[in-house]
C-alpha cells in the first residue's frame, strides 16, 4: 500500500483551471487554424465585429468560431478562453508593457 502527501489546497480558480486542463487534455482539445486566429485577435483585445473585419469573416462566422472555442475549452468567455489557451500551450503568452514604455 503506497501512501501519497496530498495536494495543498488551492484557490478556487486554481482548482477549477487544473480540472478543465486534465479533461482538455485527456480529450485532446485542438483549436482549428481559424479558431487559433479568432481567439489571438480577441485576447489581444479586439471585438467580434474587429476581429471579423481583420479576417474578412462576418460577425456572425467570429461569433460561430468563438462559441467553438468555448465549447472546446470547456469555458464561458473571452477571458477565460485565452486563459485555459495559454495555460495549455495554444496560445503563446507575450505581455505587452507599450503603454507602461510610452508613459515613462
Amino acid at each position: 500500500m503506497s501512501v501519497t502527501a496530498p495536494n495543498p489546497p488551492l484557490g478556487a480558480n486554481q482548482s477549477l483551471l487544473r480540472v478543465i486542463k486534465s479533461d482538455t487534455v485527456r480529450h485532446g482539445a485542438r483549436l482549428t487554424k481559424r479558431e487559433l486566429e479568432v481567439l489571438s485577435l480577441i485576447a489581444e483585445g479586439h471585438s467580434s465585429r474587429e476581429a471579423a473585419e481583420t479576417l474578412y469573416l462576418s460577425k456572425r462566422t467570429v461569433d460561430f468560431h468563438l462559441s467553438n472555442i468555448y465549447d472546446k475549452l470547456q469555458v464561458n468567455n473571452r477571458v477565460q478562453a485565452f486563459c485555459v489557451a495559454t495555460r495549455l500551450g495554444l496560445l503563446p503568452f507575450e505581455p505587452s508593457y507599450s503603454h507602461a514604455r510610452a508613459e515613462a
